[in-house]
């Protein structure tokens, strides 16, 4: 189960760099080149999303999988925002934060394992 994690959170850090990366230093030059280099990382975010949720099945439901997807991209989010992007952190965070809290609650609340 741990391994699922740690695939998914690599997966993530590779996804939210292809996909926002480039707004720090790339935001002017040509799209064509940006979407080829967020293509290329994004390959690597495949390379460790597919084995976390192969491994994942195993342990999880798909929507248990899809719950725990959206809460790693979403603290890997937060932490590329406030250190890679300089993004003041709000209240809304926290808010954020709190709903999906709720949603893992709401989805492993009747899981048998």
């Amino acid at each position: 189960m741990i391994r699922t994690v740690l695939l998914l959170t690599l997966s993530n850090i590779f996804m939210t760099f292809a996909w926002y990366g480039h707004l720090k230093n790339h935001k002017s030059g040509p799209l064509f080149t940006v979407i080829v280099i967020s293509w290329a990382i994004a390959f690597f975010e495949y390379c460790f999303q597919i084995p976390a949720n192969r491994i994942g099945s195993n342990y999880f439901t798909l929507a248990q999988l899809k719950i725990i997807q959206e809460v790693i991209t979403m603290i890997v989010f937060v932490v590329f925002s406030i250190l890679y992007m300089k993004a003041p952190i709000t209240k809304n965070y926290l808010y954020a934060g709190l709903c999906l809290m709720m949603a893992v609650f709401f989805i492993f609340r009747d899981s048998p394992q």
